[in-house]
Protein backbone atom coordinates (compact mmCIF):
# COMPACT_ATOMS: atom_id res chain seq x y z
CA UNK A 1 0.00 0.00 0.00
CA UNK A 2 1.34 3.38 -0.95
CA UNK A 3 1.85 5.86 1.82
CA UNK A 4 -0.34 8.90 1.56
CA UNK A 5 1.68 12.02 0.88
CA UNK A 6 1.46 14.62 3.60
CA UNK A 7 -0.58 17.66 2.72
CA UNK A 8 1.48 20.80 2.37
CA UNK A 9 -0.07 24.02 3.60
CA UNK A 10 0.02 26.79 1.00
CA UNK A 11 0.54 29.36 3.74
CA UNK A 12 3.91 30.08 5.32
CA UNK A 13 4.23 29.14 8.98
CA UNK A 14 7.25 31.31 9.83
CA UNK A 15 7.21 35.07 9.44
CA UNK A 16 9.74 37.87 9.69
CA UNK A 17 8.90 41.50 10.32
CA UNK A 18 12.05 43.21 9.11
CA UNK A 19 14.27 41.96 6.32
CA UNK A 20 17.72 43.17 7.36
CA UNK A 21 20.98 41.29 7.84
CA UNK A 22 19.99 39.35 10.95
CA UNK A 23 16.64 38.32 9.48
CA UNK A 24 18.42 37.20 6.31
CA UNK A 25 20.90 35.17 8.35
CA UNK A 26 18.11 33.49 10.29
CA UNK A 27 16.10 32.69 7.17
CA UNK A 28 19.15 31.20 5.48
CA UNK A 29 19.94 29.18 8.59
CA UNK A 30 16.42 27.80 8.92
CA UNK A 31 16.36 26.73 5.30
CA UNK A 32 19.88 25.25 5.35
CA UNK A 33 19.12 23.29 8.52
CA UNK A 34 15.94 21.90 6.99
CA UNK A 35 13.82 23.46 9.72
CA UNK A 36 11.61 25.31 7.27
CA UNK A 37 10.92 25.35 3.56
CA UNK A 38 11.42 28.65 1.76
CA UNK A 39 7.82 28.51 0.58
CA UNK A 40 6.66 28.48 4.20
CA UNK A 41 8.44 31.71 5.10
CA UNK A 42 7.03 35.20 4.64
CA UNK A 43 9.01 38.37 5.33
CA UNK A 44 7.97 42.00 5.37
CA UNK A 45 10.03 45.15 4.96
CA UNK A 46 9.27 48.71 3.95
CA UNK A 47 12.34 48.68 1.69
CA UNK A 48 11.39 47.23 -1.69
CA UNK A 49 15.05 46.50 -2.48
CA UNK A 50 15.36 44.31 0.62
CA UNK A 51 12.16 42.49 -0.26
CA UNK A 52 13.40 41.86 -3.79
CA UNK A 53 16.75 40.59 -2.50
CA UNK A 54 15.09 38.16 -0.09
CA UNK A 55 12.81 36.85 -2.79
CA UNK A 56 15.64 36.50 -5.32
CA UNK A 57 18.28 34.98 -3.04
CA UNK A 58 16.21 32.84 -0.68
CA UNK A 59 12.98 32.26 -2.63
CA UNK A 60 10.78 33.31 0.28
CA UNK A 61 7.45 35.12 0.13
CA UNK A 62 7.63 38.86 0.74
CA UNK A 63 5.22 41.67 1.49
CA UNK A 64 5.27 45.26 2.69
CA UNK A 65 2.36 44.55 5.06
CA UNK A 66 3.40 43.50 8.57
CA UNK A 67 -0.17 42.47 9.34
CA UNK A 68 -0.05 39.89 6.56
CA UNK A 69 2.97 38.29 8.20
CA UNK A 70 1.22 37.96 11.56
CA UNK A 71 -2.01 36.74 9.96
CA UNK A 72 -0.28 33.97 8.01
CA UNK A 73 2.50 32.79 10.31
CA UNK A 74 2.51 30.85 13.57
CA UNK A 75 6.04 31.88 14.55
CA UNK A 76 6.84 35.55 13.95
CA UNK A 77 10.31 37.06 14.30
CA UNK A 78 10.37 40.74 15.25
CA UNK A 79 13.58 41.78 13.50
CA UNK A 80 13.24 45.56 13.53
CA UNK A 81 15.13 48.41 15.17
CA UNK A 82 14.05 49.09 18.76
CA UNK A 83 13.26 52.69 17.81
CA UNK A 84 10.25 51.57 15.76
CA UNK A 85 9.11 48.55 17.78
CA UNK A 86 6.10 50.31 19.33
CA UNK A 87 4.80 51.36 15.93
CA UNK A 88 5.21 47.81 14.66
CA UNK A 89 3.46 46.26 17.67
CA UNK A 90 0.54 48.65 17.45
CA UNK A 91 0.20 47.97 13.75
CA UNK A 92 -0.11 44.19 14.08
CA UNK A 93 -1.92 43.87 17.41
CA UNK A 94 -5.31 43.25 15.79
CA UNK A 95 -3.91 40.17 14.00
CA UNK A 96 -2.60 38.51 17.15
CA UNK A 97 -4.53 35.31 17.79
CA UNK A 98 -4.02 32.33 20.15
CA UNK A 99 -1.32 29.92 19.06
CA UNK A 100 1.15 32.50 17.73
CA UNK A 101 4.68 32.83 19.08
CA UNK A 102 6.60 36.09 18.74
CA UNK A 103 10.40 35.99 18.87
CA UNK A 104 11.97 39.43 19.27
CA UNK A 105 15.56 40.34 18.47
CA UNK A 106 14.92 44.07 19.03
CA UNK A 107 17.83 45.01 21.29
CA UNK A 108 16.96 46.21 24.78
CA UNK A 109 13.18 45.88 24.46
CA UNK A 110 11.86 43.94 27.50
CA UNK A 111 9.37 41.11 27.18
CA UNK A 112 6.87 43.03 29.34
CA UNK A 113 6.77 45.82 26.81
CA UNK A 114 6.40 43.41 23.92
CA UNK A 115 3.54 41.65 25.71
CA UNK A 116 1.77 44.94 26.40
CA UNK A 117 2.12 46.02 22.81
CA UNK A 118 0.91 42.74 21.32
CA UNK A 119 -1.94 42.14 23.75
CA UNK A 120 -2.99 39.44 26.22
CA UNK A 121 -2.89 36.54 23.76
CA UNK A 122 0.72 36.95 22.66
CA UNK A 123 3.43 34.53 23.69
CA UNK A 124 6.83 36.23 23.57
CA UNK A 125 10.44 35.09 23.57
CA UNK A 126 13.25 37.65 23.59
CA UNK A 127 16.63 36.86 22.07
CA UNK A 128 19.98 38.64 22.02
CA UNK A 129 21.95 37.29 19.03
CA UNK A 130 25.13 38.68 17.54
CA UNK A 131 26.35 39.37 14.03
CA UNK A 132 28.49 36.22 13.51
CA UNK A 133 25.11 34.56 13.00
CA UNK A 134 25.54 35.83 9.44
CA UNK A 135 28.10 33.01 9.04
CA UNK A 136 26.24 30.51 11.26
CA UNK A 137 28.74 31.30 14.03
CA UNK A 138 26.45 33.35 16.22
CA UNK A 139 25.94 33.40 19.98
CA UNK A 140 22.31 33.85 21.02
CA UNK A 141 20.83 34.08 24.51
CA UNK A 142 17.12 33.44 24.98
CA UNK A 143 14.62 34.37 27.69
CA UNK A 144 10.88 33.74 27.61
CA UNK A 145 8.13 36.11 28.63
CA UNK A 146 5.40 35.43 31.17
CA UNK A 147 3.08 33.60 28.76
CA UNK A 148 5.65 31.68 26.72
CA UNK A 149 5.99 28.00 27.52
CA UNK A 150 8.90 25.63 27.98
CA UNK A 151 8.06 24.28 24.52
CA UNK A 152 8.37 27.82 23.11
CA UNK A 153 11.81 28.09 24.69
CA UNK A 154 12.90 24.78 23.18
CA UNK A 155 11.66 25.87 19.77
CA UNK A 156 13.53 29.17 19.99
CA UNK A 157 16.72 27.35 20.96
CA UNK A 158 16.32 25.00 18.01
CA UNK A 159 15.78 27.87 15.59
CA UNK A 160 18.75 29.93 16.78
CA UNK A 161 21.05 26.92 16.85
CA UNK A 162 20.60 26.94 13.09
CA UNK A 163 22.83 30.05 13.05
CA UNK A 164 25.33 29.15 15.75
CA UNK A 165 25.18 28.46 19.48
CA UNK A 166 22.22 29.33 21.71
CA UNK A 167 21.48 29.10 25.42
CA UNK A 168 18.46 29.96 27.56
CA UNK A 169 18.44 31.99 30.78
CA UNK A 170 15.58 32.53 33.18
CA UNK A 171 16.45 36.03 34.43
CA UNK A 172 15.75 38.71 31.86
CA UNK A 173 18.10 41.13 33.64
CA UNK A 174 20.98 38.96 32.40
CA UNK A 175 20.34 40.11 28.84
CA UNK A 176 21.93 43.48 29.64
CA UNK A 177 25.38 42.02 30.42
CA UNK A 178 24.83 39.54 27.59
CA UNK A 179 24.43 42.54 25.30
CA UNK A 180 27.61 44.08 26.69
CA UNK A 181 29.63 40.90 26.18
CA UNK A 182 28.45 38.79 23.25
CA UNK A 183 26.16 41.34 21.62
CA UNK A 184 28.80 44.07 21.41
CA UNK A 185 31.79 41.75 21.74
CA UNK A 186 32.45 41.23 18.03
CA UNK A 187 33.11 44.96 17.70
CA UNK A 188 35.73 44.78 20.46
CA UNK A 189 37.46 41.95 18.61
CA UNK A 190 37.35 43.92 15.37
CA UNK A 191 38.98 46.89 17.11
CA UNK A 192 41.71 44.60 18.46
CA UNK A 193 42.18 43.26 14.93
CA UNK A 194 42.59 46.81 13.64
CA UNK A 195 45.32 47.36 16.22
CA UNK A 196 47.14 44.15 15.33
CA UNK A 197 47.07 44.96 11.63
CA UNK A 198 48.29 48.50 12.23
CA UNK A 199 51.05 47.20 14.49
CA UNK A 200 52.12 44.64 11.92
CA UNK A 201 52.37 47.32 9.26
CA UNK A 202 54.29 49.62 11.61
CA UNK A 203 56.72 46.77 12.29
CA UNK A 204 57.37 46.37 8.57
CA UNK A 205 54.82 43.87 7.24
CA UNK A 206 53.01 44.41 3.93
CA UNK A 207 49.36 45.34 4.68
CA UNK A 208 47.87 42.24 3.06
CA UNK A 209 50.17 39.91 4.99
CA UNK A 210 49.47 41.77 8.25
CA UNK A 211 45.75 41.29 7.64
CA UNK A 212 46.10 37.59 6.81
CA UNK A 213 48.23 36.93 9.89
CA UNK A 214 45.77 38.79 12.12
CA UNK A 215 42.66 37.01 10.90
CA UNK A 216 44.14 33.54 11.17
CA UNK A 217 45.72 34.28 14.54
CA UNK A 218 42.37 35.36 15.98
CA UNK A 219 40.58 32.38 14.45
CA UNK A 220 43.21 29.97 15.73
CA UNK A 221 43.21 31.46 19.23
CA UNK A 222 39.40 31.21 19.37
CA UNK A 223 39.62 27.55 18.33
CA UNK A 224 42.17 26.90 21.08
CA UNK A 225 39.84 28.44 23.65
CA UNK A 226 36.89 26.37 22.48
CA UNK A 227 38.55 23.02 21.88
CA UNK A 228 41.31 22.56 24.43
CA UNK A 229 39.28 23.03 27.60
CA UNK A 230 42.05 25.25 28.98
CA UNK A 231 41.43 28.63 30.59
CA UNK A 232 42.55 31.81 28.81
CA UNK A 233 45.11 32.33 31.57
CA UNK A 234 46.59 28.85 31.09
CA UNK A 235 46.77 29.18 27.31
CA UNK A 236 48.45 32.56 27.66
CA UNK A 237 51.01 31.12 30.07
CA UNK A 238 51.80 28.30 27.64
CA UNK A 239 53.02 30.75 24.99
CA UNK A 240 54.75 33.20 27.32
CA UNK A 241 58.42 32.47 27.96
CA UNK A 242 60.50 34.46 30.47
CA UNK A 243 62.35 37.21 28.65
CA UNK A 244 60.68 36.32 25.35
CA UNK A 245 58.88 38.30 22.68
CA UNK A 246 55.37 37.41 23.85
CA UNK A 247 56.10 38.62 27.38
CA UNK A 248 57.41 41.88 25.97
CA UNK A 249 54.20 42.41 24.02
CA UNK A 250 51.97 41.45 26.95
CA UNK A 251 53.89 43.80 29.25
CA UNK A 252 53.15 46.65 26.84
CA UNK A 253 49.44 45.75 26.77
CA UNK A 254 49.36 45.53 30.56
CA UNK A 255 51.06 48.90 30.93
CA UNK A 256 48.33 50.42 28.77
CA UNK A 257 45.51 48.81 30.77
CA UNK A 258 44.39 46.45 28.02
CA UNK A 259 42.57 43.83 30.12
CA UNK A 260 40.96 46.41 32.38
CA UNK A 261 39.77 48.39 29.36
CA UNK A 262 38.20 45.27 27.83
CA UNK A 263 36.35 44.51 31.04
CA UNK A 264 35.23 48.11 31.41
CA UNK A 265 33.86 48.07 27.86
CA UNK A 266 31.58 45.14 28.73
CA UNK A 267 30.35 46.82 31.92
CA UNK A 268 29.76 50.15 30.19
CA UNK A 269 27.86 48.57 27.31
CA UNK A 270 25.79 46.57 29.81
CA UNK A 271 24.86 49.74 31.68
CA UNK A 272 23.90 51.41 28.43
CA UNK A 273 21.59 48.49 27.64
CA UNK A 274 19.97 48.95 31.06
CA UNK A 275 19.52 52.67 30.39
CA UNK A 276 17.91 52.04 27.02
CA UNK A 277 15.55 49.49 28.53
CA UNK A 278 14.49 51.86 31.30
CA UNK A 279 14.01 54.73 28.85
CA UNK A 280 11.72 52.64 26.69
CA UNK A 281 9.73 51.45 29.70
CA UNK A 282 9.23 55.05 30.85
CA UNK A 283 8.21 56.17 27.39
CA UNK A 284 5.98 53.12 26.94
Amino acid sequence: MKKRAKAVSPKPTVGFIGGGNMATALIRGLISAGLCDAGKIIASDVDSAKRAALKRRLRVNTTEDNRAVVARAKVIFLAVKPQIIDEVLNGVRAEVKPGKLFISIAAGVPTARLERGLGPQARVVRVMPNTPALLAQGMSVIVRGTRATAADERLALKLFRAVGHAVAVHEEALLDPVTGLSGSGPAYVYLFAEGLIAGGIAAGLPPQLAQELTYQTLAGAAAMLQRTGETPERLRAQVTSPGGTTLAGLTELDARGFKEAAGAAVVTASRRSQELGRARQICG
